[in-house]
Formats: C-alpha cells, structure tokens, sequence
C-alpha cells in the first residue's frame, strides 16, 4: 500500500490528488462545479455537486495511475471551511443547499448578536468574530427558514456538518459522523480552549448539539470507505479545514512561521505555538492542527477576495481568457496610472469586517482600460497581505513573526504578483517546489497516521524552495502606493 488518496473539496472545484510513498504527485483529476447566486450576497453549492465530483475526481485519479485499491494506504479529506450543509440522517437527502462561506445572508442577524452583547463571550470561546462567515448563523438560518427543520433536528433526525463531516458521511455509507478540530474551530460553536463544542452557543442559537458531529485529531481514525466506491474499503486517516492543511503542507510547525494561500481568497495564518493569542487587531484566534490531542493555535487573517478577482475578470468583465492573461497585462500597464481595486464584492474580512461595504475602482481615467485593471486585482491581493501581516506583526510582539512568507495556491504560480507581494511587504517571499500543499497536507497527516510517511520532524525537512522573491521597490513608492491603498479601503467602508 504505498498510495495516499488527498481529497481537496474546494470552492469552485473539487480535487484528487495521489501521492506516492516519497510524498510526490503521481496522479490527479479536477472538475469543476456550479456557483449559484440565489439572491445579491448569497451563495450555494448543491451537495450533490460536491458528492458527485468527489467521487468521480477519486475514480479518475486512480484509473490514471493504473493502480487498485488495495494499493491505497489511507485517505485524507481537505474542504472549504465554515460552508455549512444539514442533511436527513436516515436518508442522507440535504435539507438546503449548501450555505458557502463566502454566503452574506445573515449579516443582520450577526449584527444583532453584537449589538445584544454576545461578541465578546463567543470571541473568548471560539477566537473567532460575530461575522456571516462563519457556520453558525448559516447553520441557524437553515434551522429557522426550513419549515419542520427545528423540530427535526430536536427530534435527532437531521445532521449538520461543513463539508469534510459530509463527505465522511457519505463515504462510510453514513457509518461515521465526525469532523476535526480545525474545521470544527471554523463554526464559531466550538470552544477552542476546552475542546469541545460550547453549549452555552448553542443555547444562544438554538442548535441542538446532537446535530454536531463527533471532533477527532486532524490524524486519527475517521472510518473507512464502502467497497462499493472504489472496489474496496479504504481507511480515511486525515482531516483539515483547506488553510490549516496548507500550513501543515508548508511545514509551519514553528511558533513564528507563516503561510498565505491564495485561492478564491486569501489565508494567511502564523503559528502561534500551544498558546491562543488574543487578537487586539481583529484577527481570528484558531487551531492550526491538532495531533494527539494537543491543539496548535495560529492567528489567522481572512481575505474574502484573492483569486477571485481575477475570475471577476475573466467571467463578469470578459476582459480575459484566462487567469494568465493578468500576469501579461499587468507587464503592459501604464506606469503613470495608479488604479487602485478594493475587492469588496462580498464585504471585507481581517482587519475590517465589514460585511455591508462593496467593490469599488479608485484613480480610473480615459486611458484606463484591461492592462491597468488587471494590474490592479493583481497588486489588491498584495495590499490586503500586508493589512494581515501588520496586523499579525502588532498581536505577536512577544516572539515575532518570521521575515519569510511561505505561499500557496493558485494564484501564487503568478511571477508577477508574488513580486509586487513581495514589494509591498519589504519582505522575502518562498514558493515551494510542491505547489499543491494543501493536498500535501492532508496526504501526509493520512499517510503518517498510516505509517507510510515520516513524522512531523521527517516531514518538515522534505520541505523544499523552488523560488524566493525579494523586495525590488524603492521604499518610498511603496509607502506610497499602500497610503493610497489605505486611502481607497477608508473610502469604500464609508460608503
């Protein structure tokens, strides 16, 4: 057996990676899957979207290695977190679609909460803030907007879980209920300080805990497959929320080091050690990864819009093919032009959160056009990196923050805009040579909890650069340019 099946459920497409016995990519499928937009703010998955890619993206993978699977050691889950699905328990049907994270609906039940005095209760028990971002709003508004729901769920008949505790299910035929405790620390009823799910949370929200999954260690034992997906049963050994994965993937095992994904958003989280941090910056107090039942915390920033500024690009303006296409415009630009995007087309994340605020384009004149739009949905990904590194920088004096940045995702393949990352944040910036870290994560902690890769130590020395970008830009038109940014994000949130 000297396979590991990673299984990465992300926003717009869902992955399958497998990884051989020297932890190296030998196979991988991806389809992608329908965003539905029911309402300004909203959005949805249909679960049996993310069901059905699964399981074929699985098949694909292992029919393009040409193996059985006997040959697969363990499996291992990596989701988009804080998406929310409810799902019948005898029958498996979901009772809504699912309720994306990226999902704005409950905005003014969330403002409520805070303006009733709960932030800071749930603050200190969760690390995370009142925001629609999270799972438990979306959880309690599928409760009280589906006619029966609540008096079901009283009842033990419905079942919630973000997207792993879906799959899981699914997987085991329904055998096994379980999350982690990184995706767990994401639904803001968890408390991350005692472990466990808080009551008091959901009393205040109405959820009924036996909706709640059981929580393991990110590796651990979560069931094994049905024979009849794959052709035999195969044990599912790790789970991780997407971003935690991706720290495990970059090795940030260090009090002190920090990663930033770049996807759909962007998730920068610095490994604070076995200590939360309170944020005084408004960050978010989380668990990085949890192995034998000691949680490692980080501090994370939350940016809504990364990579999917460029996709506005490309599928709302029609100014690109493809998302290459911006690293060539951007080469094209007008010097002289400073067009500044606040991406703020589902409010803003860390450190504003403010979920009412929309996109806005400062500095357009007649000359503006593909290239100078471009060149400004690349550098916003910069700017709202710096936000969260100099808000991290603030909370975590006491040791400080490591001067390297390690990226991920897909937009950090873009040259271009890892350099002007790396300008704006006057610091160096390493892209590995495995791109896919955060499916790297979770094959490791399944394959390590398979005993067919090394330990956390073993791990972290495969850990390789592929390119290190260093800061080009002159101080002073750095300083300028992110004043202007400081400018433009004070004049959207004013709106």
């Amino acid at each position: 057996m000297r396979y590991v099946l990673a299984i990465d459920q992300g926003t717009t497409s869902t992955r399958a990676i497998l990884f051989d016995a020297e932890m190296r990519a030998t196979a991988q499928a991806q389809e992608e899957f329908t965003q539905h937009f029911p309402q300004s703010g909203w959005v949805e998955h249909d679960p049996a979207d993310l069901w059905a890619t699964t399981l074929a993206t699985c098949r694909a993978a292992i029919a393009q290695a040409g193996i059985g699977p006997q040959d697969i050691a363990a499996i291992g889950i990596t989701n988009q977190r804080e998406t929310v699905i409810v799902w019948d328990k005898a029958t498996g049907a979901p009772l809504h679609n699912a309720i994306v994270w990226q999902d704005r609906r409950t905005a003014d039940l969330c403002r409520d909460l805070r303006e009733a005095g709960h932030e800071p209760m749930i603050t200190h028990r969760t690390g995370l803030l009142l925001d629609p971002y999270f799972s438990a709003s979306k959880l309690k508004w599928i409760l009280d907007h589906t006619p029966g729901a609540r008096d079901r769920a009283a009842k033990g008949e419905l079942l919630f879980g973000t997207v792993d505790s879906f799959l899981i299910w699914k997987l085991t035929g329904g055998a096994v209920h379980a999350t982690d405790a990184t995706n767990a620390a994401r639904t803001m009823l968890y408390d991350i300080r005692k472990g466990r799910w808080s009551q008091t949370i959901c009393d205040l929200l109405g959820i009924p805990m036996q909706m709640l999954p059981v929580v393991k260690d990110c590796a651990d034992d979560f069931g094994e497959t049905l024979p009849a997906y794959f052709g035999a049963a195969i044990p599912i050994h790790g789970v991780a929320g997407d971003q935690q994965a991706a720290t495990v993937g970059q090795a940030c095992f260090q009090p002190g080091m920090l990663k930033s994904t770049y996807g759909t958003g962007c998730f920068a989280l610095l490994n604070t050690g076995d200590t939360p941090v309170t944020s005084t910056h408004r960050l978010l107090t989380t668990i990085a990864y949890q192995l034998d039942g000691k949680p490692t915390y980080a501090l994370e920033g939350s940016i809504f819009v990364a990579g999917a500024a460029v996709q506005w690009l490309r599928d709302g303006l029609g100014l690109i093919k493809a998302a290459a296409e911006t690293q060539v415009l951007a080469d094209q630009a007008d010097p002289q032009q400073n067009v500044i995007l606040v991406p703020a087309f589902v409010g803003l994340g860390a450190p504003y959160w403010n979920p009412d605020c929309r996109g806005a384009m400062f500095g357009l004149t007649r000359g503006t056009g593909p290239a100078e739009m471009a060149k400004a949905a690349l550098e916003s990904v910069g700017y709202q990196t710096r936000d969260l590194l100099d808000a991290m920088s603030a909370d975590w004096q006491a040791e400080g923050v490591q001067p390297v940045l390690r990226v991920d995702g897909g937009m950090a393949a873009s040259d271009w805009a890892m350099q002007f990352l790396s300008d704006i944040i006057a610091a160096p910036v390493d892209r590995p040579n495995i791109h896919e870290t955060t499916a790297l994560g979770v094959a490791w902690l399944a394959g390590m909890r398979a005993g067919i890769y090394p330990d956390q130590q073993g791990f972290a020395q495969t850990w390789a650069r592929e390119t290190q970008f260093t800061p080009q830009m002159d101080d002073a038109l750095r300083q300028s340019k992110y004043a202007a940014w400081k400018k433009a994000v004070q004049a959207t949130l004013s709106v």
